[in-house]
């Protein structure tokens, strides 16, 4: 066990990355397929395909989940992946051609590097390099995320992508989170902020949450945050219950965000079930519930891995 969504067979990670503008794109593959569900919980999303994840849509099945950088122009680069999909003969049968379905969602980064974003040359390398293993920081999707912007991006936290796993009942699910949040994030349980906005005029954090309820005057952007992830499972499940396991791999965002989505993000979720292990009747419960642990661990280590990076501090220094 790696402690990363790779954990869980049939997922592989590859990351892509731009060290110069700070953006990138991570890519989760499935190359047998899964079953794939979506829930985008805030208000200013970018996304594609999500409407196929629906239960009852006529795909049921997704090739990859791909996030990135770059706003609404990163979408883009999602056709890198499909291309990788298709010279590998993965994808829907439409009879003339295999179509790969490639769900993908987006952060906002523009501000923190150069006003850059991946292409399509960039996410067909995250393919390429996709694995087992999964670098968790200021790599892939999360090069350029940042959090606690309630101040404005000088006072931001540097942040990333972080990823772990849970077992339960020996089926495993694993999560994989980049955090680009409006709020700051806290310490599961101990009400401790761990990254957020930074106080102007000293050491330690403002608290936004407790700024936006003093009524301070805030200098927040609109569509400038975001939190997009996956969660994947080895059981087998339907349309249905992958699209639950999205809806409550939510709960992990809400216990260590804080605002969590807020009408600034557009947090999105992604939920896989790969089929490889059949599970005990009446599981469905646990399995979500280790997923949420997974969701809320991935995102403490995705701002506890960031390193300082375009003028910002991280919580490691």
């Amino acid at each position: 066990m790696s402690d990363s969504i790779t954990d869980v067979t049939g997922i592989l990670v590859g990351h892509a990355q731009d060290l110069t503008n700070l953006t990138g794109c991570t890519v989760v593959l499935c190359p047998e397929g899964a079953t794939i569900g979506a829930d985008v919980r805030g208000p200013a999303p970018g996304t594609r395909e999500t409407d196929l994840c629906r239960p009852g849509s006529l795909v049921d099945e997704a090739n990859a989940v791909f996030l990135t950088g770059g706003s609404a122009f990163g979408l883009d680069a999602a056709g890198g992946v499909m291309r990788f999909l298709w010279e590998r003969g993965q994808g829907f049968d439409a009879g003339v051609a295999r179509v790969p379905i490639v769900p993908s969602a987006v952060i906002f980064d523009l501000a923190l590097g150069g006003v850059a974003w991946p292409d399509a040359a960039m996410a067909y390398e995250a393919c390429l390099g996709a694995g087992e293993g999964v670098r968790p920081g200021c790599v892939g999707a999360g090069t350029g995320a940042t959090v606690g912007k309630v101040l404005g991006p000088s006072q931001a936290t540097k942040s990333g992508l972080g990823t772990a796993s849970e077992r339960t009942h020996g089926l495993t699910v694993g999560a994989l989170v980049v955090v680009n949040a409006f709020g700051d994030v806290v310490s599961p349980g101990a009400d401790r902020i761990l990254a957020g906005t930074r106080l102007p005029s000293a050491e330690g954090f403002a608290g936004t949450e407790d700024l936006l309820l003093r009524g301070i005057d805030a200098h927040p952007t609109p569509g400038t945050n975001t939190t997009i992830g996956v969660v994947a499972t080895d059981a087998r499940l339907s349309p249905a219950e992958v699209g639950y396991l999205a809806r409550i791999a939510h709960d992990g965002l809400a216990r260590t965000i804080r605002p969590s989505h807020t009408m600034l993000d557009g947090d999105t979720m992604f939920a896989l079930a790969t089929g490889a292990r059949e599970p005990e009747r009446g599981l469905l419960t646990a399995i979500a519930a280790a997923a949420t642990r997974a969701v809320e661990r991935a995102v403490v280590g995705a701002v506890l891995s960031a390193m300082p990076l375009g003028g910002l501090p991280s919580a490691s220094g």
